[in-house]
């Protein structure tokens, strides 16, 4: 009972490793000469714009994330009711989000001076 049961479990892995393998084969298309590699950003041609446009993304997803930051650190605020060890917690909280905020905010500000630097030249 003990070899079926090992037997079972060695196929089934091997099931596992090498369909995947033989069920892609077809959609293998060999490398020639003629082979590119597409632009995925094709509105974007410079460094510049490509830079710009991950600061962008990063501005948009980091924005909220500071917005729920501050209010988490509020609600510590209001939580703590005058204990000292969790007022401190939440000053550093309210402190550590908006360096964060500064920072975030700032990188767009120095992109641009780089940036105008840069295009100077």
């Amino acid at each position: 009972m003990k070899f079926i049961k090992k037997s079972f479990v060695t196929l089934a892995l091997l099931a596992i490793v090498f369909l995947p393998v033989l069920s892609f084969a077809q959609g293998v298309q060999p490398i020639n000469s003629t082979t590119k590699i597409n632009n995925p950003i094709p509105s974007i041609t410079t460094v510049d714009g490509f830079i710009k446009t991950i600061l962008i993304g990063v501005i948009k997803i980091g924005i909220p994330i500071i917005a729920l930051a501050i209010i988490y650190s509020g609600f510590l605020f209001v939580t703590a009711q005058g204990n000292t060890e969790k007022l401190k917690t939440a000053k550093k909280a309210i402190t550590y989000s908006l360096i964060g905020a500064a920072i975030l905010l700032g990188s767009w500000a120095i992109a641009q001076l780089i940036s105008n630097t840069v295009l100077a030249l």
